[in-house]
């Protein structure tokens, strides 16, 4: 199902959910930090980079587009993927268009920070710490945080 709003379009899955891709970005492949952007909504608070999947788009061409741009939204179900960056742009999409922010996180921190205002993203970070040694293989783990919504994490 799709919906059209103005300037995107909206992807549900067959019971209603919104879908969304999500990337856990990694400093490197010890996976001890990492990336979180500033929330468009709530400048002062940090995000797991994610959002809206496009039509016919495959959730993980849609964690990577959504590491550039960003938005959120409520009844959603998100695949989550692993990526370890090897370049940072000065300047990205969203940092040029409304003034994002981005920050590397010890992975606790990361945790504390974003249970305050995004609970569901400090699970990604803890399903991902207590489930996964540190790989970049392709064995996704499903998360079911309290939403009931359930999520991925691809490995």
């Amino acid at each position: 199902m799709m919906k059209f709003k103005p300037n995107q379009t909206r992807t549900y899955d067959g019971e209603g959910f919104k879908k969304r891709a999500a990337c856990l970005c990694f400093k490197n492949e010890r996976e001890d930090e990492v990336l979180l952007v500033s929330s468009s909504r709530h400048p002062d608070q940090w995000i797991v980079p994610g959002g809206g999947m496009e039509p016919e788009e495959e959730p993980c061409g849609a964690a990577v587009r959504e590491v550039y741009e960003e938005n959120q939204d409520s009844k959603h179900r998100t695949y989550v993927y692993v990526l370890t960056v090897t370049e940072t742009l000065e300047d990205w999409e969203d940092s040029v268009n409304i003034g994002r922010k981005r920050k590397w996180f010890k992975i606790d921190e990361a945790i504390r920070v974003l249970q305050c205002h995004k609970p569901v993203h400090a699970d990604y970070l803890r399903k991902l710490k207590a489930n996964c040694s540190p790989s970049n293989g392709n064995t996704p783990e499903t998360v079911t945080p309290d939403d009931n919504a359930p999520h991925r994490v691809q490995r």
